[in-house]
């Protein structure tokens, strides 16, 4: 008797700096190919798997999402242990759980978390260059955070995004955007301010959710206002940016090796408890019909999906 359909949820972190990026690519290694090459070796499945977002060269997640329907019976505990077995320590399998077969990990997604992490002190680190941006410079965060709470709310993002004009539009709604300093930096909890003076919380960090990003949207906001930080602009230029929808007036892109995918939320449609909720309640068009069932990674991953919301790297 055949297995019945599953539909697996993985939340994954890797560390980013030896991939190409996430999505699959001719001739070069991506978190994608090493995730589906893993299931295959696993389960057999020769399959795409879907994700939150599709991250740059050399950028990093915590909090990766990607979703895969499967008649494999084995537990989620147990393949997530034999997942891990076959995945290099690059990519870690945080959890594995059952969904709705509904659920779709760029579609269903409401909002995601990028954090931006500044290694800010007088003298590099080899240690932590692959994973932070060196800035020299004292950073003044309270500036900082005065100039990012412009960016609190729905506007036209055009200004930092890297490929305009968007095929959909370039309106976002960020809902939290704050800066703070730190004296460390911890992978799996949001960072806690510091009292401590500069020299002994060396740690800058950009913290910023929305209900979707733009492409190098969070490296442009992290470069614009690390201008400000510097003194060189204020949170007026940062204002002016915004309203001028113009992307040569804003800040360089921060190097990728800074960013981090933190977090996706989805508000329970990742939840199996309310999957005949969904099936009884949930109205789709035939068009994401096909999108849910068919979609390849291509097509559906940020930047170039059909998502009028879905992000690429922030």
């Amino acid at each position: 008797m055949m297995t019945r359909m599953r539909n697996l949820k993985l939340t994954v972190a890797y560390d980013g700096t030896n991939f190409a990026g996430w999505q699959v690519q001719p001739d070069k290694l991506t978190v994608q190919e090493v995730i589906e090459q893993a299931i295959f070796d696993v389960t057999g499945d020769r399959l795409r798997v879907l994700s939150a977002g599709r991250t740059d060269a050399g950028v990093h997640a915590i909090g990766q999402v990607v979703n895969f329907r499967t008649r494999t019976n084995i537990p989620p505990d147990r393949l997530r242990l034999a997942l891990q077995a076959k995945l290099g320590p690059e990519v870690t399998i945080r959890d594995i759980k059952e969904v709705p077969l509904e659920f779709h990990a760029t579609f269903s997604a409401v909002r995601k978390r990028y954090c931006y992490l500044i290694h800010n002190a007088y003298l590099s680190s080899p240690f932590l260059r692959r994973y932070s941006h060196w800035v020299r410079n004292d950073l003044d965060v309270d500036a900082m955070n005065e100039a990012a709470a412009h960016l609190v709310g729905k506007h036209d993002f055009r200004s930092f995004e890297t490929q305009w004009p968007n095929k959909a539009t370039s309106v976002r709604t960020v809902l939290d955007c704050q800066l703070l300093r730190t004296s460390e930096w911890n992978w799996s909890s949001l960072p806690v301010a510091s009292s401590l003076p500069p020299d002994q919380a060396p740690f800058v960090v950009l913290s910023i959710q929305a209900d979707g990003f733009l492409y190098n949207m969070v490296r442009t906001i992290m470069g614009t206002l690390l201008k400000v930080g510097i003194g060189k602009w204020t949170d007026k230029d940062v204002k002016r940016i915004l309203e001028s929808q113009d992307r040569n007036i804003a800040g360089p892109t921060a190097p990728a090796h800074g960013l981090y995918l933190y977090q996706v939320d989805y508000d329970g449609a990742d939840d199996l408890a309310n999957a005949n909720v969904l099936r009884e309640g949930f109205t789709i068009t035939r068009n994401h019909r096909v999108l849910l069932e068919q979609a390849s990674p291509s097509d559906v991953d940020e930047g170039i999906d059909l998502a009028e919301n879905e992000d690429h790297n922030g």
